[in-house]
């Protein structure tokens, strides 16, 4: 799963005839749950499962009738951006992405340069879909790297090392138009040397976006328990700061200038998904 600092606004929505004029001139932002994992990360607070099977069919069923039913309240709509995250949406098949972007654009008038975002794990297994998700219709995958240290990785309970997820984001490149790279930062005992390191090599890959996200401890998760047993120790204010002002001027150097808390990339790169919570669009 692609980590992510901010909560997303998921809400019930509202009739059309009750939305405001301004706003039904302003294209929808799509978002598609895929809550199932291989594993559960140990920072993971999101709504995603671990299940040995999943019944493909029932949700590809349930997705489309709940994709039917926004529809029905918000008729006659631009369609700006769809996003699938999770969850591990790269473990969706790749023909039940095809059925909802289908039917999202059908329904709605996409904009010329719809932004579909699909966010993916690195694997090895994972990858070899990436071409037929790209098939699909998605233009943009936000690759969850989270560290290009294998110690790390561990640490973190990734299923990849740093070669695996290399290999992957070469995959994800060459299939997608758009790719966008996560890491996770303000690791215990992370110093801002080993951060400059990890950073300007991210940075060298050349992608137009980048997620770089502080560690948090979030509760109910396991490392809230390892936290409160005293086993593990992020690094405190102070040092929190020093390395989101390092993010920030790195990425201002390299081009790639934050446009929100987490989120950085070349200008007119920025995620047209993302924005619109931000903005606080439909």
């Amino acid at each position: 799963m692609a980590f992510r600092a901010h909560r997303r606004h998921i809400g019930a929505a509202m009739p059309a005839d009750n939305i405001p004029a301004a706003a039904s001139d302003e294209p929808l932002a799509l978002y598609v749950h895929w809550p199932f994992c291989v594993s559960k990360c140990p920072y993971c607070d999101f709504n995603s499962h671990v299940r040995e099977q999943v019944d493909q069919q029932r949700w590809r069923d349930a997705l489309l009738a709940d994709l039917a039913h926004e529809v029905a309240l918000l008729p006659g709509r631009r369609l700006g951006s769809i996003f699938f995250g999770g969850g591990t949406p790269s473990l969706m098949p790749p023909a039940t992405v095809a059925a909802i972007i289908q039917a999202a654009t059908t329904a709605w008038t996409p904009d010329g340069d719809v932004e579909i975002t699909l966010e993916a794990n690195p694997s090895s297994v994972e990858a070899a879909r990436f071409a037929d998700i790209a098939a699909a219709g998605v233009n943009r995958a936000s690759l969850g790297l989270q560290a290009l240290d294998d110690m790390a990785l561990a640490f973190l309970g990734r299923a990849h090392d740093v070669r695996e997820g290399l290999g992957a984001l070469d995959v994800a490149q060459a299939a997608f138009s758009r790719v966008s790279v996560d890491l996770i930062y303000a690791r215990p005992d992370q110093s801002l040397a080993a951060w400059e390191a990890e950073l300007t090599q991210a940075l060298a890959f050349g992608t137009e976006h980048l997620s770089l996200y502080q560690l948090t401890i979030e509760p109910g998760t396991r490392f809230a328990t390892e936290a409160a047993a005293g086993r593990l120790t992020i690094p405190d204010g102070d040092a929190a700061a020093d390395l989101f002002d390092l993010t920030r001027a790195m990425t201002a150097a390299a081009g790639r200038p934050a446009y929100e808390i987490s989120n950085h990339a070349r200008p007119g790169a920025e995620s047209r998904h993302n924005l619109a919570y931000w903005r606080y669009r439909d």
